[in-house]
């Protein structure tokens, strides 16, 4: 899920939900259909308002000009206040919205709550709807059902100092276990500087390293779902991860409770030679001292020339299944999220494409993009789309497994049993 930029994940790293249930809803699936009114319209608010405000008033403009005695009405929102005001909605349909954007990490437990509408037959009915990136289009879809369309994507990627690759004598990394030893090298070469700065509750930087070793969260079989955390393949990329989180890479002492924010900025603040950070944080990085000296690629894998599977974290546009105005809300969603649009909100705001064309149209053009793209074109991975996620990722379980393990509390054995079993407790309570 991506919120604003600042939060860059905070903004992905949001996953960490407001509330641990999944708010209820009262909602039921309007029998109206209607062509002419107000559109409510519920968007995100971001510290740089300005530069969404121009591209939603814009396509605004564009919508009621081709539809007559239609009103659009947005309101934007707090992120931090989403869970309570969307809750509050599906309880009070005349409180909601026809359109809302909402995080892809949050869909789940709104469709349980029965909030959102089933948009399936609009995005196969759109022209441009074929062109959706697959796996990115997957993170709306329960049970086979679409609940929104995908209107922008973020994945992480490597950075890393040029400068101190090269005074350390040590190639990019070109495999997993290639960036465990450049970042040892660097570090005894700089012992004042994190090899890689990563973290014990940096979920999205360790989920590629499960990932790519062949492991996973949690397996949907049919619906039920169990951990997959205490697999032997899932260990091996639990034991790839943690072995970054060591006294001659990144201390314990120093990076166990790191989140992805915290090491991302030890790299802006030049106290780290590599980290894994979103496209999100290109800005950020391009505008500290060390702009001209650090380079992106995207994580690899197992194997060189292999790339590791990333989180797709992003935020939709969905209808609410209450709207007595299904049809517009549906029309309204496809024109705000169309390429053209797509393209201007990448222009203003920095935001990746969810369309394949355009992520390769923004890459060609913008040569930092290019590994984030790159990324995304090689696969990327979710967390279990069930509504129980929200309960097992705000207390802890998967992150605390890590930090168990490198500040020495669990071994990897111990630790993702024990997580597995927590887990597994909370899926067979549903």
């Amino acid at each position: 899920m991506k919120f604003t930029r600042t939060l860059a994940v905070a903004a992905l790293a949001a996953m960490a939900l407001t509330s641990c249930a999944p708010p209820t809803s009262e909602n039921a699936a309007s029998s109206q259909d209607e062509a002419t009114g107000t559109l409510r319209v519920w968007l995100f608010s971001e510290v740089n308002q300005d530069p969404k405000s121009k591209v939603v008033d814009d396509t605004i403009a564009a919508f009621e000009g081709k539809h007559k005695n239609v009103t659009v009405d947005v309101q934007y929102i707090p992120v931090d206040t989403r869970a309570e005001k969307f809750k509050a909605a599906f309880n009070d349909p005349s409180s909601a919205p026809d359109v809302a954007e909402f995080g892809n990490t949050d869909l789940a437990s709104y469709v349980t709550a029965g909030g959102l509408s089933d948009m399936t037959a609009d995005i196969e009915a759109w022209d441009e709807g074929k062109d959706l990136d697959p796996k990115v289009l997957e993170t709306t879809a329960i049970d086979g059902k679409n609940y929104g369309v995908p209107w922008f994507v973020g994945v992480r990627a490597l950075y890393y100092r040029t400068d101190l690759l090269k005074e350390a004598g040590v190639e990019v990394p070109k495999t997993l276990a290639e960036i465990e030893t450049a970042a040892r090298a660097i570090r005894t070469k700089n012992p004042d500087t994190l090899g890689i700065s990563v973290g014990g509750a940096s979920q999205f930087s360790a989920m590629p390293y499960l990932w790519a070793h062949g492991g996973s969260i949690a397996a949907d079989n049919g619906g039920t779902f169990t951990s997959g955390l205490d697999s032997a393949e899932s260990r091996a990329g639990i034991t790839a991860y943690t072995n970054l989180v060591k006294d001659d890479i990144c201390p314990p002492k120093t990076c166990a409770e790191f989140g992805g924010n915290a090491s991302v900025q030890q790299f802006i603040a030049g106290k780290a030679a590599m980290t894994i950070g979103g496209d999100f944080n290109y800005k950020a990085v391009a505008e500290s001292e060390f702009k001209d000296k650090f380079a992106v690629v995207p994580v690899p894998g197992l194997t060189a020339g292999s790339i590791a599977p990333a989180f797709a974290g992003g935020n939709n546009l969905g209808v609410f299944k209450s709207s007595k105005r299904h049809t517009l809300a549906a029309d309204f969603v496809k024109e705000l999220a169309s390429k053209k649009n797509q393209q201007a909100m990448f222009d203003a705001m920095g935001n990746l494409p969810t369309f394949s064309d355009v992520q390769k149209s923004v890459a060609e053009d913008n040569a930092y993009v290019a590994p984030f793209i790159d990324t995304i074109a090689a696969g990327t991975n979710f967390v279990p789309i069930t509504d129980t996620w929200s309960t097992i990722d705000a207390k802890g379980i998967f992150t605390g497994m890590y930090q168990q393990i490198v500040t020495g509390k669990a071994d990897v054995e111990t630790a993702s049993a024990d997580a597995a079993a927590a887990m597994n407790k909370i899926f067979e309570a549903k």
